[in-house]
Formats: C-alpha cells, sequence, structure tokens
C-alpha cells in the first residue's frame, strides 16, 4: 500500500480524533472557561502521540500558568536531523454561538467540511501530525521533538519563555510550525512571512463630565468627536494607512493573492471597494495596517442628549517584515498625539507589541517541503505571507539561529478561523498529512 493509500485509509480515525479533541472546549481563559478543560486536551494529547511512539511525554508548566505538552521520540538512523513538530491544543472562544449553524464544541461535517471551534485552528493540525505518523508507523529516519502549547489564542507568551529558559529541550534543525496554511484549499504552500503587531488605547478626555448638548453643544468639545477625528487620520482617502514616520508603499513579490479570490474569502458585501492603492498582496503581506478593535462610547439605545467628555479607543496595528514594531509603536503613538484636536487630552497606553518574523528559504528542509509538497498535491508548493502574528516564531530564529522554520497548515480562507462556523477541509488534513509524512522520510541535512 502506497503512503498516500495508508493516509487515506486513516481519514476516518483522523475524523474520531478531531471529534473527540473539539469536544474539549479548552480555551484557556479561566473567566470564560473551566482550566480543567485545557487539561483535558493536554491529556488526550500526550495519550494520542504516546500510541504514535514518543517518549518523557510530560505537561511542562510555563510563566503564564499554562501546560505545554512535550516529547521524544529518537530514532536509530546514525547522523540523522531532529525536527521539532508544533501545535497547540487551545482554541478560541466560539464568540456568538447564535450565529454558529452547528454546535461549536461538536464536530459536525457539512457541505465535504467538518465543523467546529478549533477544528482548523489548530486541533486540525496536531490531528495531522498523528495521521502523518500513523501512516509511518515505525519509518521515520529522523529524531522527533513534539511541542504543543495551551495558551497560544491568549498571546500571554508562556511557550516564548519556556523556550528562552529550556533552549536545549526544543533544540531543533528544521521546526515545523504547524499554524498556517494554504492560500486556498488544494494549493499547497509554506508561509514565509509573518506581520508583527502592536496594539494601543488611546483614551481622549475633553470635559469633567458630561454636558447638555442643548445648552453646552457648539463651543463644547465633544471627546467622542474629538477621537474620531483622530482616528481618521490613520488612513487616506483610498484606505492606505497613513501614520506620519511609518513607511506604507511596500510591495509584495512571492505569490499574488487574487482580487476576486480574497473578495469572496472576506465576504465583501457588493459594491464595497478595496482599501489601499496597491495589490492585495501588498497590502495584507507587505504594508502596515490599522484596526479600529474597539471604542468605548455610549450605545444607541440608551443614549443622551450629552456631550462626551471622554472616550477611547483599541487599535491594533499589523507591521510588515523589515519594519522595528517598537518603532511602530513609537510612530503611532507619536501621530495620536499630534492628531488631536482642540486641545484635548491624549493618553495612549501600550499594550502589546510583537516583531514581523521573515523565514529563511532554500535550505535542505525547505527543499525536501516543496517535493513532498509536490509529490502529495500534485502542483508546486508557493510561498505566501501572513497578516496575523506569531511571536513564538522570533523566539524560535533567536534561539536557534541555525534552524529552518517552516510555516504550514491547515488553514485555508474557507476556514474562518477564530470566527463563527470554524470549519476544516478534510481534504488538506489527508494531503499535508502525506506532505508531512514524506518530508520526514526524505529530509537530510
Amino acid at each position: 500500500m502506497s503512503l498516500a493509500d495508508r493516509v487515506n485509509a486513516l481519514m476516518g480515525q483522523a475524523r474520531t480524533d478531531l471529534s473527540e479533541l473539539v469536544a474539549i472546549p479548552s480555551v484557556a481563559d479561566p473567566r470564560q472557561y473551566p482550566p480543567e478543560e485545557c487539561t483535558k486536551a493536554a491529556n488526550w494529547v500526550v495519550q494520542h502521540f504516546e500510541e504514535v511512539g514518543f517518549t518523557d511525554l510530560s505537561l511542562r508548566e510555563t510563566s503564564d500558568g499554562s501546560r505545554a505538552v512535550y516529547g521524544v521520540r529518537p530514532t536509530n538512523v546514525p547522523d540523522a536531523p531532529t525536527v521539532l513538530l508544533y501545535a497547540h491544543y487551545d482554541v478560541q472562544p466560539p464568540l456568538d454561538e447564535a450565529a454558529w449553524h452547528t454546535p461549536p464544541f461538536q464536530l459536525t461535517e457539512s457541505g465535504g467540511r467538518w465543523y467546529g471551534r478549533g477544528a482548523a485552528d489548530c486541533k486540525g493540525n496536531i490531528v495531522m501530525h498523528l495521521t502523518a505518523l500513523r501512516a509511518l508507523g515505525d519509518d521515520v529516519p529522523v529524531n522527533l521533538k513534539l511541542i504543543v502549547e495551551g495558551s497560544e489564542e491568549q498571546g500571554t507568551g508562556g511557550l516564548e519563555d519556556f523556550v528562552e529558559h529550556h533552549p536545549d529541550l526544543l533544540r531543533a534543525d528544521a521546526i515545523l510550525v504547524c499554524d498556517t496554511g494554504n492560500a486556498a484549499v488544494g494549493v499547497p504552500a509554506a508561509t514565509v512571512t509573518l506581520r508583527g503587531m502592536v496594539n494601543v488605547v488611546v483614551s481622549v478626555e475633553a470635559l469633567a463630565g458630561e454636558l447638555h448638548s442643548g445648552m453646552f453643544g457648539g463651543p463644547a468639545p465633544d471627546a467622542l468627536a474629538a477621537l474620531i477625528q483622530i482616528l481618521s487620520t490613520l488612513r487616506d482617502a483610498a484606505g492606505n494607512t497613513t501614520i506620519a514616520g511609518l513607511e506604507s508603499g511596500q510591495t509584495w513579490s512571492g505569490a499574488p493573492y487574487p482580487t476576486e479570490q480574497f473578495r469572496s474569502d472576506a465576504a465583501l458585501l457588493d459594491g464595497v471597494g478595496l482599501l489601499g492603492d496597491g495589490t492585495v498582496s501588498d497590502m495584507i503581506w507587505a504594508r502596515p495596517a490599522v484596526t479600529v478593535l474597539g471604542i468605548d462610547c455610549p450605545p444607541v439605545i440608551g443614549s443622551a442628549a450629552a456631550i462626551q467628555p471622554h472616550s477611547r479607543a483599541r487599535l491594533n496595528l499589523r507591521v510588515p517584515p523589515g519594519t522595528d514594531a517598537l518603532k511602530a509603536q513609537d510612530a503611532l503613538i507619536a501621530h495620536l498625539h499630534a492628531a488631536a484636536p482642540w486641545g484635548v487630552r491624549v493618553t495612549v497606553t501600550p499594550e502589546a507589541v510583537g516583531q514581523p518574523f521573515e523565514a529563511r528559504t532554500g535550505g535542505p528542509a525547505y527543499q525536501a517541503l516543496a517535493s513532498a509538497m509536490q509529490e502529495a498535491f500534485g502542483r508546486e508548493m508557493t510561498t505566501l505571507g501572513q497578516g496575523g502574528s506569531i511571536p513564538l516564531c522570533n523566539v524560535f530564529a533567536d534561539t536557534y539561529p541555525d534552524a529552518e522554520i517552516i510555516l504550514m497548515g491547515v488553514e485555508e480562507p474557507l476556514a474562518l478561523i477564530h470566527a463563527p462556523n470554524e470549519s476544516v477541509d478534510p481534504g488538506e488534513i489527508a494531503r499535508l498529512a502525506h506532505a508531512e509524512a514524506l518530508f520526514l522520510q526524505r529530509y537530510r541535512r
């Protein structure tokens, strides 16, 4: 039986695995879900990777209180390279459960896809690893290490800190960070760049308290209107991000993201235009992008005829490779202060910062992966950027400068990760399991 046939024969087991994992609501936020659910998911990972030959499996406490699953599977092949397999078992909360067409924590098949929170991000990648290893059996001619973290979605940095304090534990020649995906179903890709990010909260104060809009409206400054004016300076009329001191004309040189595919993936309404004067690829992978994540102000229902004395907004700035995130944060803060009208008081509080990442390509691991992807998918592997941030990649790169870091996975645009109705295409699990198995067979330093 061929390796592809063995993978396909295992897809029933893969569905069972994913059903069991999705049924565990492992949201790493004790304010929303019991911590015992994350422990249950971690123990599930331990049990199942023990079945595929990993030893010394254990739960490693990290600085944020989460526990990462660690294990090793050595080979008896002389001078074999070491490959670290990464994924995470924690998931985003389901958000608006009424918006789900299926129960969020029950794997449900519909239209050829498997629906459920974490089905793609990132439990589908855990199952992909297991399926590849089951298909290989004893034929794994590389040393394997495993790390499956439990707080990636919270961004609290537990595993990043763990790597820095235990560098020898995770040292490897190639690191498969399986938490990204392809540009479309059936189109193999490795992600080679990640945007960094800056989160800040900007607060505006104008008055000591609320004032009647009829008695004082006109000369009295409105803090909410001032905030809106400040935020409006962050983009120009075409929608380009325009933060003073931050370059915004970069271009993307990798595989393009077709405009019509993006419009479909993003579910744009008819007649709504795209932002910016660059291509879609330029705008999401090569240029900075600012997003207003939230505003504190009175809701429409229940609002009164009053001038607002204060208001605030939470902003997210995505930073492309080549731009230092700390310098971008400084530029954003300076811009917000400079844009303040009418002498209102502005306070900007930094929340989080993460540097962008650019992978080294062309080494033996990338060559082996490209060959494996070509065989598993029947078409050449492309390279993509990703607008999201994975700070762990920078920690890996700094801690293991000689390692090849490869980002791949089952999460393509239709997966709707972080949104209601998350799903995975089982064909992606099968093809990527096949590709990973081929990679583990072929990779040599």
